[in-house]
């Protein structure tokens, strides 16, 4: 089995077709197509489904590339660790966050310290973000939740309730504290079904009976407060992420308080890669 062969294969389904994999490893797609071919004669075994432009694993290739993951972050932890003296003159850190305003004091720290470092933040539920490390295109997620898995290792930043907003010229600002009965019946704005908050206003929601249907569902907790700011209805969001926009009206829910958990997480088998050590330490 030759290192070349598996590595064009990893990339090939890491970046979703042949053409993407040469340009990610600087070669001719002729040649990332040989190396493929030659490890699925060698083994006899088809790793990717080739229908015209379309490239898709296999169920064999699908169990290869869960293996080659692990194979190559090895590898990198081994580069990171032969080259310590340079581990932090370069380099990418990638977060998956649900929201950055968790973390915004620990990156700017981090910025400080180690400013040759790249820093590349990518948005997402809580589902996205533990899909994003588990694919290997995160280093580090940030979410409203705390995943009950040794898989991940979790440091937890707290919890924080979560509350309803308003435009603040809209006449439902004059509610200081609302209950869920009573937000059911306004037009309200929520979040995706992948959204820890939605499920967990649903949860509570539920419990009492209630149901909350969305007059306007919008992807990302940035779209609903734009949408909310715009006049629109009220959004749900934990309270500690709301701070600062001054357009917009807190709301809190009255009753039982429904937490939000923060909590920084990356996965348990890469803890010893130098960025993300670095990065959790600071927490």
């Amino acid at each position: 089995m030759r290192y070349v062969q598996l590595r064009a294969f990893h990339n090939v389904a890491l970046h979703g077709g042949f053409s993407n994999a040469a340009k990610a490893l600087h070669l001719t797609q002729p040649a990332i197509s040989d190396q493929v071919r030659k490890l699925e004669e060698e083994y006899d075994t088809l790793l990717f489904n080739r229908e015209k432009r379309q490239v898709t694993l296999t169920e064999q290739g699908g169990h290869l590339l869960e293996i080659t993951k692990r194979l190559f972050e090895n590898e990198n932890q081994a580069r990171e660790l032969l080259q310590e003296n340079r581990a932090f003159s370069s380099g990418t850190l990638r977060l998956h966050v649900d929201s950055a305003s968790h973390v915004l004091a620990v990156l700017a720290r981090f910025r400080q310290k180690f400013p040759q470092v790249r820093i590349e933040i990518r948005t997402g539920n809580s589902a996205e973000v533990i899909e994003a490390l588990h694919d290997y295109r995160a280093d580090i997620g940030v979410l409203g939740t705390v995943p009950d898995t040794a898989a991940i290792d979790v440091v937890r930043l707290g919890s924080s309730p979560i509350i309803a907003f308003t435009a603040r010229d809209n006449p439902l600002s004059a509610h200081h504290s609302l209950s869920l009965k009573q937000l059911s019946a306004m037009p309200l704005v929520l979040r995706e079904k992948g959204s820890k908050t939605r499920q967990k206003l649903e949860r509570a929601a539920g419990a009492q009976g209630i149901s909350l249907t969305a007059a306007i569902e919008a992807e990302g907790r940035e779209a609903v407060q734009e949408i909310v700011a715009s006049g629109v209805g009220i959004g749900f969001v934990s309270q500690k992420e709301l701070a600062g926009d001054v357009r917009l009206a807190p709301i809190t829910i009255s009753g039982t308080p429904i937490l939000m958990e923060e909590a920084v997480v990356n996965l348990a088998e890469r803890r010893g890669g130098r960025l993300i050590r670095a990065f959790v330490g600071m927490l």
